[in-house]
């Protein structure tokens, strides 16, 4: 059985930093990509990061430079470091995957930042 946990979320000040995590179970991590998605207060769930299982990442542009994701196999986990953050990236960042073509969610963690 497939499970994600996030964890890392809380409430943090403008500018501030956050580190979110992933732990998976009940797959073979190291040749899953990885995505984190971000659900803002009345809106839609958008994604925010991406790691393949070569370590190839990419961003949506309105987190780049700011925010880094990265994977640890041996762990079955991702992170999600988040600096400089911002309010309007306050939401709820979720843990996601495809896996023998069924998508996989976690329940998500909130972070909140305040100005």
């Amino acid at each position: 059985q497939v499970q994600l946990v996030e964890s890392g979320g809380g409430l943090v000040q403008a500018g501030g930093s956050l580190r979110l995590t992933c732990e998976a179970s009940g797959i073979n991590f190291p040749i899953i990509k990885i995505n984190w998605y971000r659900e803002a207060p009345g809106k839609e769930r958008n994604l925010v990061a991406t790691i393949t299982n070569t370590g190839t990442t990419t961003y949506a542009d309105s987190v780049k430079g700011r925010f880094t994701i990265s994977r640890d196999n041996a762990k079955s986990t991702s992170y999600l470091q988040m600096n400089s953050l911002e309010p309007d990236d306050t939401g709820v960042y979720y843990c996601n995957l495809n896996y023998y073509h069924l998508n996989h969610w976690g329940r998500g963690t909130q972070v909140t930042v305040s100005s």
